[in-house]
């Protein structure tokens, strides 16, 4: 998108001198990505004593279990169960 925006020259030229950025477009662009992903901390930080983390071997296996579990009911559940054929005997419905 194109767009014309007035920029304080003096930081303009603060940042590129940092040499982090080789253009104004590139700082810009980076100035809107850390904008972005601060939202996002925030939301992390709000959630901070909420979760809890356990790191052991045996959650992790745990974890594995119930995922395989979920995989394998998940799969079940969307496997298409035809109904049974039926048998008819000589002039006899089921």
């Amino acid at each position: 998108m194109r767009t014309n925006i007035e920029i304080d020259d003096k930081l303009m030229a603060d940042v590129l001198a940092d040499g982090e950025f080789k253009t104004k477009r590139e700082a810009v662009e980076e100035g809107l990505r850390l904008l972005k992903r601060r939202k996002a901390y925030a939301a992390l930080r709000a959630a901070r004593g909420t979760l809890f983390w356990d790191d052991s071997d045996e959650a992790w296996a745990a974890r594995r279990a119930e995922l395989a579990r979920e995989s394998a009911t998940s799969t079940e559940a969307a496997a298409v169960h035809e109904p049974a054929a039926a048998v008819y005997r000589a002039g006899k419905k089921p």
